[in-house]
């Protein structure tokens, strides 16, 4: 059995998850599972071409994805991870030692932009990971394959997916954060300016957290998603 099961969901991003797969090189302890939402045939030659990936395909929905590949995934541990991430060098270094107990958790957040506007979304994304332990699925969550099933695996919202997730997996047991960054392309807040961007973030978790609904909020986030 793999130590680690990477999921990637993918939609339409075939240059991103194939360099997502070439920065994994090829272990007996790590196995990839692409979760397709289309039907990208490249994607078929991608994952054909390495004896550790594989794909899967199911209707689109980023949880949806998630769930399909993490039900086709034989890892101990559940690594679920954006196509247009970049890994750090010794992830794998990371798993091997987590503390028996551990539940799950995320890694470090990074953008791949050297524009000092990075480095404050950065500052703020780490302040709400400390204050409130609130990671985003940007960065890598991460969950023991049998507690992922007990929890109910992702709820397949509409957006927030990924909020919803935590705040289950921080009451199932202890959360680690990794003391490595996941890189994040910047190409979303290059897009949408950097405060913009940022602002609808928080503006959309919190009225998420206030009781909105997530079909309403993914209606006005639809647009940019």
């Amino acid at each position: 059995m793999p130590l680690v099961s990477i999921v990637v969901p993918v939609l339409d991003d075939f240059e991103a998850a194939a360099a997502l797969l070439a920065q994994v090189a090829p272990d007996p302890r790590v196995e990839i599972v692409l979760a397709d939402g289309s039907t990208d045939v490249r994607l078929d030659r991608l994952a054909g071409a390495r004896p550790d990936a594989r794909i899967v395909r199911t209707q689109t929905g980023r949880a949806r994805q998630m769930n399909a590949g993490a039900a086709a995934a034989g890892g101990a541990w559940l690594w679920f991870v954006h196509a247009d991430s970049r890994l750090p060098p010794e992830w794998l270094s990371c798993f091997t030692a987590l503390p028996p107990a551990a539940a799950g958790g995320w890694f470090r957040f990074a953008l791949d932009d050297a524009a000092w506007q990075a480095r404050l979304v950065e500052a703020g994304v780490g302040w709400r990971v400390r204050v409130l332990s609130l990671p985003y699925g940007d960065q890598g969550l991460f969950v023991r394959r049998d507690l992922f099933g007990r929890i109910g695996g992702f709820a397949e919202l509409p957006l927030m997916e990924d909020v919803e997730f935590v705040r289950r997996l921080r009451r199932a047991g202890p959360i680690v954060e990794m003391p490595l960054a996941l890189g994040t392309s910047s190409r979303r807040w290059r897009r949408d300016g950097w405060l913009r961007r940022s602002a609808r973030n928080v503006a959309l978790v919190t009225l998420y957290l206030a009781g909105v609904a997530p079909a309403r909020l993914a209606r006005w986030y639809a647009p940019r998603r």
